[in-house]
């Protein structure tokens, strides 16, 4: 049996799904391929880390695919000196390619073993300038504080007033918008104080952030 070539695998991913998925961005490609993906996935899931694929990653949350994860950091056109806040942060993997890309990323997730694991990972690979908390960041999160770019990983029916107020003037944020099974991704441009503009980027599917879901709804005929 042939052994597991990781190098061959990555280089597929980035050329043979991302790149095809029309991610272009230098910046970007240069850091998928930097950035060891197989490393921030749970063990079991080692051998499909570079499948196009959702992979459970425990809580019966999901780690994006690689082309949506291209897409959305293409998508932001971060800048090396822009501050970052990330809600859900999952494996740390997406944490990790932000923090490449940006000056800093300041990262909340509702489950405190992923918070802890993706700190682990994070601190092995020398991954630097970012603050990791835990806590339910359904309506926002870091007070007034403002930033630069905003990444929501988990799927909401609207994004929350709170999040598109904290975003700089210039600020993009990014969130899969819908109802299950139609969602998108979408790209907010905060151009002025009382003035967004929203682009719907390409269509996806992914499990709601917490607290996040449709609720049910009763007849009483």
């Amino acid at each position: 049996m042939m052994a597991f070539d990781t190098e061959l695998a990555r280089f597929n991913m980035v050329e043979q799904q991302i790149r095809p998925w029309d991610v272009l961005d230098k910046r970007v490609l240069e850091t998928l391929f930097k950035i060891p993906r197989e490393q921030f996935v749970p063990a079991e899931q080692h051998k499909f880390a570079f499948s196009d694929t959702p992979l459970l990653i425990g809580h019966g949350e999901t780690m994006l695919p690689p082309v949506v994860e291209g897409r959305i950091l293409q998508a932001l056109a971060i800048e090396p000196q822009e501050r970052i806040l990330e809600i859900g942060t999952g494996t740390g993997f997406l944490t990790a390619c932000l923090a490449h890309l940006g000056h800093s990323v300041h990262s909340v997730d509702i489950h405190p073993d992923f918070t802890a694991t993706a700190a682990e990972r994070l601190k092995e690979h020398g991954i630097e300038r970012i603050v990791l908390e835990t806590g339910d960041a359904l309506n926002g999160w870091a007070g007034n504080e403002r930033f630069d770019i905003i990444v929501i990983t988990g799927a909401v029916q609207t994004v929350a007033e709170s999040y598109r107020q904290q975003l700089n003037i210039g600020g993009r944020l990014f969130a899969i918008v819908g109802t299950d099974p139609i969602m998108s991704g979408v790209l907010v441009t905060r151009q002025a104080d009382d003035h967004f503009i929203t682009d719907h980027l390409f269509e996806t599917r992914t499990r709601y952030l917490h607290g996040a879901e449709p609720k049910p709804h009763f007849s009483f005929a």
